[in-house]
């Protein structure tokens, strides 16, 4: 599919906006999935024009960094585009921190050195600026910006979401995250007839540019959702007339099975899976039993939320996250890289121009080399066609008495066994041979713990499995199964807490 056509520079986000909005007035842009909002391209225009001015009005200026915190996905997309077309660095919030936690979130804004936090609530505050977006700017004059605006810097502040570690703060500007979304409108085949749907959280950079942007590149439209709801999903689907779907494997896993009476709308083309590893276990069986088409990819926050994808038009790989798109990727063996089979295991490094050439905060100057490749920190090789597949990464890596152990291999073998609903692999200390593999296990249901009989049975067949598919090196030496894992809001598991001990642990066996 050729770039979209534009009529316009499409680095300019002001640019792309009016001609949507010129063009296609009363076409929708956004939906509210659980109510009766529809925001066109004609309402988005006078929308980002108001709160641009807005936001002048109460002395945020171009160059300025703020917050976003609004729990309302429909408000924050519009806040969200406002800013970045008035030239504003924006660090988009979890809502959640602030019901109960509003020190992390002044903590984090003095961090940042923002100007202002906009948002919905009402704070009193010595330290930190709170706008309230729901009074009036009263020195604002009424939607008397020009037709476009200057042409300015800006875009947004966003930290990585490792697993481990602390995050890495990141600057993106909208020029870079128009690119990115352009690559994946193109890549997606996305046409003025396409909806998506969305229920990631907006102030992470998937469902900004794959969802948000990347939509509004195309001239399509996309569903938003507060959260992701498995009850009546795939009505709400058929009802909106989705034709594609944003997704993580933690809701696709959610989705491979369909309820009683539940049928998955054949306009549908793809799910498109990012953020976590998605088992090959699971691609394969979400396929056969929704017969939609996973399209796994691989990003990161640090290239703007895309590297590699799998073709929408071609071979897809279960447990590969297909070829690179708009990104030089390399995998870069040292004298310690294990082999996988025939494949040589090296570290995933990435370079261009949808990628970052430094980091905000201090202390990150080593991840990049003389000729500016960024080591991602993730594992991995490139099969004979092209196609990268993931082994872990590097900080998760065991190393059992000189023997290297990936976690996620093992994690692959258990989460298709009947009675896991999630599964995470640590290392953890031993007094022979420095480490030993855990596994800890999420049951499903989680009460299946409160039953002795159950938990003996599933005992039993994750060590059958393990016997059968590992050698004793690789072998899990016991199994720990909690109630509930700690997750992220993209449902990542926070893999640091399993090993710092955080986990509350209900029993454990050896293996």
């Amino acid at each position: 599919m050729a770039a979209p056509t534009l009529g316009v520079d499409s680095h300019r986000l002001d640019s792309l906006i009016f001609n949507q909005a010129a063009t296609r007035p009363t076409a929708a842009y956004l939906l509210e999935a659980r109510g009766s909002r529809v925001v066109t391209f004609g309402h988005l225009q006078s929308e980002v024009v108001s709160m641009a001015t807005r936001l002048r009005a109460w002395g945020v200026s171009p160059g300025d960094r703020i917050a976003i915190l609004l729990d309302d996905p429909i408000v924050f997309a519009q806040w969200f585009l406002a800013a970045l077309v008035s030239g504003v660095w924006v660090a988009p919030m979890d809502p959640s921190l602030s019901a109960t936690r509003i020190d992390r979130v002044e903590e984090r804004a003095r961090a940042l050195s923002l100007h202002a936090i906009v948002s919905d609530r009402v704070v009193e505050s010595d330290g930190v600026t709170w706008i309230d977006v729901t009074r009036p700017a009263l020195d604002a004059a009424p939607s008397s910006l020009p037709p476009t605006f200057e042409q300015r810097d800006g875009g947004v502040i966003l930290s990585s979401s490792g697993t481990t570690g602390e995050p890495k703060v990141v600057a993106l500007s909208t020029a870079h995250l128009l690119d990115v979304a352009t690559l994946i409108a193109q890549h997606n085949q996305l046409e003025l007839s396409d909806r998506g749907f969305n229920s990631l959280p907006l102030w992470h950079v998937n469902a900004e540019v794959v969802g948000l942007l990347a939509t509004l590149v195309a001239g399509a439209s996309l569903v938003l959702d507060d959260t992701f709801h498995r009850t009546g999903f795939w009505k709400i689907v058929e009802d909106f007339d989705v034709t594609w779907i944003n997704a993580v494997p933690a809701i696709i896993a959610r989705l491979v099975h369909l309820d009683d009476g539940e049928r998955v709308p054949a306009r549908v083309r793809f799910v498109r899976s990012a953020s976590a590893p998605l088992s090959p276990t699971l691609f394969e069986r979400f396929e056969a039993s929704t017969k939609v088409p996973i399209i796994q990819s691989y990003g990161m926050t640090e290239a703007a939320s895309q590297i590699c994808v799998n073709p929408l038009d071609g071979i897809r790989k279960a447990g590969s996250v297909g070829r690179p798109v708009g990104v030089d990727v390399r995998v870069t063996p040292d004298e310690a890289s294990p082999s996988s089979g025939d494949r040589t295991i090296g570290q995933i490094e990435i370079k261009g121009s949808t990628v970052i050439s430094r980091y905000e905060s201090p202390g990150y100057d080593d991840r990049f080399d003389a000729e500016g490749w960024l080591r991602t920190g993730d594992l991995g090789y490139f099969d004979d066609d092209g196609y990268l597949f993931i082994v872990g990464r590097s900080d998760d890596v065991i190393n059992r008495g000189g023997e290297k152990v990936y976690p996620l291999e093992i994690e692959n073998a258990l989460i298709d066994i009947e009675g896991v609903a999630l599964v995470v692999v640590v290392g953890e200390p031993d007094d022979v041979f420095g480490q030993v593999p855990v596994a800890y296990v999420q049951p499903d249901p989680s009460s299946l713990l409160d039953d002795p009989d159950e938990v003996a049975a599933l005992v039993t067949r994750l060590r059958e499995r393990t016997l059968a598919a590992f050698s004793k090196a690789k072998r899990p030496v016991a199994v720990k199964f909690a109630h509930a894992f700690p997750l992220l809001p993209t449902g990542k598991v926070r893999k640091g807490l399993f090993r710092d001990g955080a986990v509350i642990v209900a029993y454990e066996e050896r293996l």
